[in-house]
């Protein structure tokens, strides 16, 4: 009796480690399947039946009728021993039983019975003694395949007669033939409504265009980080953070050729030439862009109309070749000279000398300073101007009108010109 028990024991635990164990397989416990059962276990006499525990050999054979219920035909033989006279007693009992199957898909399978039959026992030399019986229990499949399964059962056995309340245990195969078989599931087609190689599923940006090449998560490359795809930036290595157009180049606002985030003067007007810092160019800092400056060289501190030009006037007087002496008929000349100053009574005028090319250019500047003081000193001396509010500046042969080449240009050159606004007496 002990040694069956721990047969038992050793069998339950078996086929529960089994189960925790084991990988999952597809659902097994199928219906319309017809299933054999060969198994081996113990009978056990309740009370004080003379008989002592046994050895079973059992077989079943079943019809699953759903994944849930089935019914079978069971076999059990067994060989006891009579206590009183020590003969050999051969057991059959036979039963047909329903089944009930929890959770039917799952690898493991456990289910309750129930059902009716007989038990015949045959003393030798006794004859044939059978009873009616009901039985119950509980059992446990494990299906390592999808159609072989280890199973153990327990059942409680009442017999309307001898023997009466007894129990048998066994553990064993279950083999299913037939039925619906559970096709592996088939593989859900990746869904890549781009078609960029992500799949829908870890797809961040699922609307990327025809063509585009995509990163892990499914979206544009932008080496860059400005916003713009590779495959549509044509400036792919802008600055962080430095604002582009639609192909990915920076801002160029006033269109001088300098992106905004280099160009210090951003609303250069279109069409002026600029710098390397998108400026227009100023060569004579007058504040009037070379591009519409019509005195480009003006000399520096001297206040310039719209068009870059002094605000001047040029007096008519004529020297005689390396003279600074005035004549008396351009005093009329002087006139309109003083009239300009007093115009501008308020700002400090520029007198400045000019020679023609004759003679060495450090000598011309030293007659043309003579030429402008000389003209200086008959204005405040005849016209009551403030001295002080007047300079004097020679410029030599730098600043010609005309040509040196011949009498009539070089006379023209010979001049003195009153410029209006001087910041500087130099």
């Amino acid at each position: 009796m002990n040694n069956l028990k721990s047969l038992l024991a050793r069998i339950a635990v078996a086929i529960v480690a089994c189960g925790l164990l084991a990988a999952p397989v597809p659902a097994a416990n199928r219906s319309n399947s017809f299933n054999i059962s060969p198994m081996l276990g113990g009978y056990i006499f309740e009370g004080d039946q003379d008989l002592d525990d046994a050895l079973a050999y059992s077989l079943g054979l079943g019809y699953n009728l759903t994944d849930t219920w089935s019914t079978e035909f069971v076999l059990n033989y067994f060989d006891a021993n009579a206590n009183s006279s020590g003969s050999d007693v051969d057991g059959l009992v036979y039963r047909l039983d329903t089944l009930y199957h929890f959770m039917p898909d799952s690898a493991l399978v456990p289910y309750i019975a129930g059902g009716l039959g007989g038990i015949s026992l045959d003393p030798k030399n006794e004859g044939t003694d059978t009873s009616f019986l009901i039985d119950y229990g509980v059992g446990l499949k494990y299906f390592f395949t999808e159609d072989l399964a280890l199973r153990g059962d327990v059942r409680h056995i009442l017999a309307f007669g001898d023997p009466e309340h007894n129990f048998t245990y066994t553990a064993g195969l279950t083999y299913l033939m037939g039925g619906k078989t559970t096709e592996a599931p088939k593989p859900v087609p990746s869904i890549d409504s781009d078609g960029d190689g992500v799949p829908e599923i870890r797809d961040a940006c699922a609307n990327t265009p025809v063509g585009i090449a995509v990163d892990r998560a499914g979206c544009p490359l932008d080496n860059d980080g400005d916003g713009v795809y590779n495959e549509l930036d044509q400036c792919p290595d802008t600055p962080a953070g430095v604002a582009v157009t639609e192909t990915g180049c920076p801002l160029d606002s006033d269109g001088d050729g300098i992106a905004d985030y280099l160009d210090d003067c951003p609303e250069t007007p279109t069409g002026t030439t600029v710098n390397d810092k998108g400026c227009p160019q100023d060569s004579d800092g007058d504040g009037v862009y070379d591009d519409m400056d019509e005195c480009p060289e003006t000399p520096a501190g001297l206040t310039v109309d719209e068009k870059g030009c002094p605000i001047s006037i040029t007096l008519s007087i004529e020297f005689d070749v390396d003279k600074s002496d005035i004549k008396p008929r351009y005093h009329d000349e002087l006139a309109k000279g003083a009239a300009f100053i007093r115009k501008y009574s308020n700002q400090k005028i520029l007198v400045a000398g000019h020679t023609d090319s004759t003679g060495n250019e450090p000598y011309n500047e030293a007659l043309s300073l003579r030429r402008a003081e000389s003209v200086r000193a008959y204005l405040v001396e005849n016209f009551d101007l403030d001295a002080d509010k007047l300079f004097a500046r020679g410029f030599g042969e730098k600043a010609p009108i005309a040509s040196n080449d011949t009498a009539e240009g070089r006379q023209r050159n010979r001049r003195v010109e009153l410029s209006c606004c001087a910041i500087t007496p130099e």
